[in-house]
């Protein structure tokens, strides 16, 4: 049996993970987020093929999980033919099986030879790579590929897309033949082992740990963790806890069994409040706290997008770019008053979004925020639109940031050692619920409904619901913030 590389890399990390792979693969349950990293990595390699093959002379091999031998075939043919880019070529040999992204053709020593690149969606080279890189290019030389060079090519996050979709720039190579050619007995020794653990009529035991997780999420988690006895409340609940592998070592699980001189002040709340299951709440703390800051009172959220793959000129790789903003604005006579804003036009909305935002917030009273990423934004749209920077910048100087306030005087246990507003807002305010809203409840459908909206495929209809799903939830963002601060402030009914 030939392993994919994928499978090998599997092993790896873990070799229980490889043994399900083979046997059980109904058993996996792909996360959301890993949904979404493969999606960037669909992107950055439809990017490559332009990039690889400007003239649109290269072909790519069609792969068919149940005719896997046909693409090998049709690689094994276009190598020995063509001198034209190739890509998911398709070769196996010594066990294992691998697709390069990209097989591009090259002279060496005045004959025929190939280099190949792999395309990964990350911004560097990472660890895991090497080992992917060595794998790939183990199993392509022993199939016969006259392979002369290997490389990898991640996207360069500081190159600017110039626009007319020229993406020249957009990846940057890392040659990485050397190491990679060097490492083919190592290889050898893991296809061996690999090979030994999917051969077993029972499924390796294997306890879970940091494998589980790194250096990517495995998606036998639930399987593997069905039968375990978790804690009730496990360490992962004590907010920037550095003692975990020492608690590790002594075999302490749950969080009420730490010591209490290995956790600060915060932990220590958290564990306190956790044991005796009652909140804290520093009422008069947080009530200084907000004291200096008068009215009007503005809560502000920003919703943004980053794309891998630029689309507008002037933009970077994973730029984050704001599309919608909403403010709510608290009087002291305690009228509330709510703007919003949201470009799903398709065109580049920092302009719109800045001067807008400008207008909405006005020259005077607080902006409350919850977490350091508006203000992060409004960094980017001075260095963006420096023509507006000095408004923004007084627009920044009067940002409020509720997080830290919430951190530091109140807790309750539902919150689980985390204080992001929706774990927050559960237990200050529990009839505002982001389980009510429609499709979109949170940053990542957030954008994934922004990026549907302005695709041009996208009816008027579907455009519209997306429209008012956005307006709801960012609405809810900021009208959270104003319930907190009214908590906070021992303004609530």
């Amino acid at each position: 049996m030939n392993l994919s590389k994928s499978k090998i890399i599997a092993f790896r990390q873990c070799p229980k993970r490889l043994w399900l792979e083979v046997h059980h693969p109904e058993l996996k349950e792909v996360s959301n987020s890993s949904e979404a990293s493969f999606q960037v990595g669909y992107e950055v390699g439809n990017m490559a093929r332009q990039i690889y093959d400007p003239n649109g002379n290269g072909e790519t091999v069609e792969i068919h999980p149940d005719r896997l031998h046909e693409a090998i075939a049709r690689t094994t043919e276009l190598v020995a033919t063509s001198r034209h880019p190739i890509f998911e070529a398709g070769f196996e040999a010594a066990g294992g099986r691998a697709f390069a992204d990209a097989l591009l053709p090259i002279q060496s020593d005045g004959s025929p030879a190939w280099r190949m690149v792999e395309v990964k969606s990350s911004t560097k080279v990472k660890d895991y790579h090497h080992d992917d890189i060595a794998v790939q290019a183990h199993i392509a030389r022993a199939s016969g590929i006259p392979l002369v060079s290997v490389s990898l090519a991640h996207v360069d996050s500081s190159w600017v897309y110039p626009g007319e979709g020229d993406y020249t720039g957009l990846l940057k190579e890392n040659d990485l033949t050397e190491e990679a050619f060097s490492r083919s007995g190592e290889v050898v020794e893991w296809i061996s082992q690999a090979q030994a653990i999917a051969a077993l009529p029972e499924e390796p035991v294997v306890e879970t740990g940091p494998q589980c997780t790194k250096p990517f999420e495995c998606s036998f988690c639930n399987y593997c963790y069905r039968d375990q006895v978790l804690p009730e409340h496990p360490i992962s609940g004590l907010p920037n806890f550095r003692k975990r592998e020492l608690c590790e070592e002594l075999g302490i699980e749950d969080l009420r069994d730490v010591p209490d001189h290995l956790l600060n002040e915060k932990q220590k709340r958290v564990k306190d409040h956790t044991i005796s299951g009652t909140h804290y709440f520093d009422a008069e703390g947080a009530k200084d706290a907000l004291a200096p800051y008068g009215f009007p009172a503005r809560f502000l959220d920003f919703e943004s997008t980053q794309f891998p793959v630029p689309i507008w000129a002037g933009t970077s790789p994973y730029e984050q770019i704001p599309f919608q903003f909403s403010l709510h604005t608290l009087s002291e006579s305690g009228s509330l008053d709510h703007a919003a804003f949201l470009d799903l036009s398709g065109d580049l909305p920092t302009y719109s979004f800045t001067t807008s935002l400008l207008s909405a917030c006005g020259e005077e009273g607080p902006i409350f925020v919850y977490s350091h990423f508006e203000r992060r934004i409004i960094n980017a749209m001075i260095s963006r639109h420096p023509e507006f920077a000095e408004p923004l910048e007084a627009l920044r100087h009067r940002i409020v940031d509720l997080l830290p306030i919430a951190r530091n005087h109140y807790y309750h246990p539902s919150m689980k050692g985390r204080w992001g507003i929706k774990g927050v807002l559960p237990a200050i305010c529990p009839d505002l619920k982001y389980g009510d809203l429609e499709d979109v409840k949170d940053g990542m459908a957030a954008v994934e409904a922004f990026r549907e909206a302005i695709h041009p495929d996208t009816n008027p209809t579907r455009h519209s619901e997306i429209e008012a799903q956005l307006l709801a939830y960012c609405k809810l963002d900021t009208l959270a913030m104003v319930r907190i601060w009214e908590f906070f402030t021992g303004r609530m009914d």
